[in-house]
Order: structure tokens, then sequence, then C-alpha cells
């Protein structure tokens, strides 16, 4: 059996959200068993309220009454507020030894960060976790992006170890068979970029396990070129943001294009189910949480806006990262790196 806790307060649609999504995983997967934190009369007044059926021998509640705020500086919010239903949730996954594989939680990004550093630890050998969520390409398929801000200053090392991590990530919880990894960078040529980037180009062309094919330019990432990208935290962050953005504009202004003309109205009600698939297959929700790759334990962060379906998906990223033994692959590949990338 599979157990990992779920944060269920922080998010925007908590804890309606969560546990609807945790009910639809546990249905999904016999081995799986869940426990929730928060506020136990909230989280039992929705369970009652629930159609869903589900065994509560799979599902236990820890009682946890407070909330961090997103605004609370991490630092101070992880420990001051220890009841909080995310670091209660911290706690089981940190002194649980192998009872709990992993935790999703859709609070502060800042306070769960900060958390798997400080409180849950890095697995041996990895310099700093980083984030590796994953969006979906014009070719049907994915692409990671590693990191998205977990560390805004990086090394080198850094990028080759999110390569390794990364690329590990994808083959076991995705089934990419030697991910194609890219460097972002300002252009593709191989003497582009800053002094990080130029460093780092022919660690990653030589670093053993990494399917290294040179840089890429932000406009690409959706192109289905790439499986994985590497970056510090902060371009990734302006990237991830920036690409979700420019996708969710462009939906509204087709929507406010076609209801503009009558001839258009009526084409586009010819094409609503074409309409419909594009909206789903472009929504972030049904492509789960960023994972924090590096931690000791599996961590899921998943979108403060978070609906139901987008906690599930979250759950089986956990699931399936644990069923695949992931962090032990890490651990072995990150040890076949030269000690000057292990720093």
């Amino acid at each position: 059996m599979i157990r990992i806790v779920v944060d269920c307060f922080g998010g925007d649609r908590s804890p309606a959200a969560q546990i609807d999504g945790a009910l639809a995983a546990l249905s999904a997967h016999p081995d799986l068993a869940l426990v929730l934190t928060g506020d136990e009369p909230t989280i039992r007044r929705r369970l009652a309220e629930t159609e869903t059926p589900y065994d509560p021998a799979r599902m236990e509640i820890v009682h946890a009454p407070s909330v961090i705020d997103p605004g609370e500086k991490p630092t101070d919010a992880i420990r001051l507020k220890r009841d909080s239903s995310l670091m209660t949730a911290v706690r089981l996954l940190s002194d649980g030894e192998e009872e709990i594989a992993g935790l999703v939680s859709c609070g502060s990004t800042g306070a769960f960060v900060a958390a798997g550093l400080l409180r849950v630890g890095r697995l041996r050998g990895v310099i700093r976790p980083a984030f590796c969520p994953i969006l979906p390409t014009m070719n049907g398929g994915i692409v990671g992006i590693c990191d998205t801000g977990a560390n805004v200053d990086v090394t080198p090392a850094y990028l080759v170890q999110y390569a390794v991590m990364a690329s590990l990530y994808l083959r076991e919880v995705y089934g990419v068979e030697n991910p194609r990894v890219a460097l972002l960078n300002i252009g593709v040529e191989e003497e582009k970029g800053d002094d990080l980037r130029k460093t780092a180009y022919p660690l990653l062309r030589q670093t053993p396990g990494v399917h290294f094919v040179g840089n890429m330019e932000s406009r690409d990432l959706l192109s289905g070129d790439y499986d994985l990208v590497v970056c510090d935290g902060f371009s990734g962050n302006v990237l991830i943001k920036s690409t979700e953005g420019t996708s969710l504009e462009m939906l509204k202004k087709l929507k406010k294009d076609i209801y503009a003309r009558p001839l258009y109205k009526m084409g586009a009600l010819l094409m609503r189910r074409m309409f419909k698939e594009e909206q789903t297959y472009m929504d972030y929700q049904n492509y789960g949480g960023s994972v924090l790759l590096g931690c000791s334990k599996v961590m899921v962060k998943g979108h403060g806006s978070a609906k139901a379906s987008h906690v599930t998906h979250c759950i089986e990223q956990a699931y399936r990262m644990q069923l695949g033994g992931l962090s032990a692959k890490i651990e072995q590949s990150l040890e076949n790196l030269p000690q000057e990338l292990q720093k």
C-alpha cells in the first residue's frame, strides 16, 4: 500500500477540491491510501456530503486547525504555524520514515519549498531540489521545465543535476524514453548566452544519461521538439507563466471574436467539439502540479486555483513517482557524476 498525505487547505477551492480529488484518486488505485490534514470537522462534513463511495480504512484524517496564508513569510510560517495543515502534513512525511511516501499541497509555495529544504531534506548528492512542472506541446506530447522558481540563483552544476533528475522523472512517470534535453537560452547557437549557460552547455553535453540536444529559445517551448528544458528558477518561472498567460489570453480573444459576428457564431457552433477538445488539452489543470525533485520524500505542489481533477492528477504523480522508485534512481545517477557536480 502506498500512503500519501494531502494538505487539504491553502488553495482557492479548499477543502472541497482536495477532498473530491482525493476520493477520485482512491477510486482509481486500490493500492493507494491517503492521509488528509486540515480542520477535521470541516473535512468530515465534506465527506458526509459526497456521493462518491470510498473505503474508510484507506482514508485517515489528522486534525490541523490553522492555515498558512500565501502572503506570510515562509520561514516564519513553518516555524510559528506548526499546527497548520501544511506543516502537519510535512511532519507526517518527514517523521513517518517509510510509512508515508509523498505529500501533495496546493498551499503556500514559499512555505512548501522552505519545508522541503529544512524539514524533509535532500536526497544524497542533491545540491538543491528544483520544481519541474509539465506542459502540453503542439504535437500531442509533453515538455517539462526544471527549475521554475525553487532556486533563483544557480550554478552550472545545478543545471546538470536538474537535467539528470528531470530526465529520470519523465522516463519513470511519463514513459518518455531518452528525453531530449535543452538549455533555455537567448539563441540556439552554442556560444550564445551568459557565463552560466556557456559553462553549462559542454557539461550537459558530457553528462551520462542526459540526451542533450542544445540550446532552446523560449518561443519553441511548446513546439514538441524538446521533452525537457533546464534553466534557473527565475527564467523558468517567467517562461512558464508567460506561456500559460499567453495561452489563456488567446483563448479569451478567440471567444470574444467569435461572439463579435453572427457568421463567426455559426461557424463556432459547428466547431464547438473541437474548441472544447482544444480547451481541455491546453488546460494546465489536467497536467498535475510541480514536483519538487531532489527531496528525500516525494513532494508535489499543485496550483493554488486547483480543481478536484487537478488534485487527482497531483496525487497520481506522487503515486507513480513512488511506484517507479524514482528517489533511489536519482541518488544512483547522481553518484555517477564527477565530484565537482555534486557540490
